[in-house]
């Protein structure tokens, strides 16, 4: 049987908040260039309660200078 890859949705989330940090940008800040009226979208993905869009996920990865696949967890099921 063939292993599919899965997202792990909280290890991302920890790997966004360490990229974050290592930034040096308060989640304020990542509010404001992503243009959110509200910081709640950030904190979900930190917590790993939903994953960033794909779009968003290309912002993040531009902004922590780092390749998508450095922000994403995968796990094989």
């Amino acid at each position: 049987m063939q292993k599919n890859p899965i997202i792990n949705m909280e290890k991302t989330g920890e790997n966004i908040a360490r990229l974050r940090m290592k930034s040096g940008l308060s989640v304020r800040q990542l509010q404001e260039i992503f243009g959110f009226s509200t910081p709640q979208a950030i904190y979900k993905w930190q917590r790993g309660v939903v994953l960033p869009a794909v779009d968003n996920l290309v912002i993040l990865a531009e902004v922590f200078q780092v390749q998508i696949e450095d922000i994403l967890v995968m796990e094989d099921t």
